[in-house]
């Protein structure tokens, strides 16, 4: 049996330490898509990707419990998670930024749930919204992955706050 678990100590160090310190790891790049309120798309971008399980195949990614977009991915289905090749960092700050029209000029197609997946991508998974947990100043969503594919590409990483392609 496991003993039981106390509180962690209060951290000491701030905000702005701890980001830096995390921007020593590096990650891989992701857009995660879906549909708006309107039933037009909607995507993001996020490095906060990873595997949970291979039986059943689910994966996890987290958003801010301050974002705007958090109700749509918390209502919906399903979700799009598309792994940025190396040559996509341009893609990569397009979904990072405030513009309204995201996928303007974006080249996809359409998952069988109607979803975007974004044309060049090293991999894909299409996933149902299995689970969401509040953790912190955010929300982990672990998704149940109903298809997937990929391409051996080079990809993008995100480290030390800048983009880079990582050959595989």
């Amino acid at each position: 049996m496991l003993p039981p678990l106390s509180r962690a100590a209060e951290p000491e160090f701030d905000a702005t330490h701890f980001r830096a310190a995390l921007s020593r790891f590096a990650t891989g790049v992701t857009i995660i898509t879906t549909r708006d309120e309107s039933g037009g798309f909607f995507g993001l971008t996020a490095s906060s990707f990873n595997s949970v399980s291979l039986t059943p195949p689910l994966v996890l990614w987290s958003l801010g419990g301050a974002s705007r977009s958090l109700p749509l991915f918390s209502g919906n289905t399903h979700y799009v998670i598309n792994v940025l090749s190396g040559d996509q960092a341009w893609l990569a700050e397009r979904f990072a930024s405030r513009i309204d029209d995201r996928f303007d000029g974006v080249d996809y197609e359409l998952s069988q749930t109607g979803l975007p997946i974004l044309s060049g991508v090293s991999a894909w998974f299409e996933c149902h919204n299995r689970s969401r947990y509040p953790e912190g100043d955010h929300v982990i969503f672990v998704g149940e992955v109903e298809r997937c594919a990929f391409e051996k590409k080079p990809a993008l990483v995100f480290h030390g706050s800048r983009f880079a392609q990582v050959e595989g």
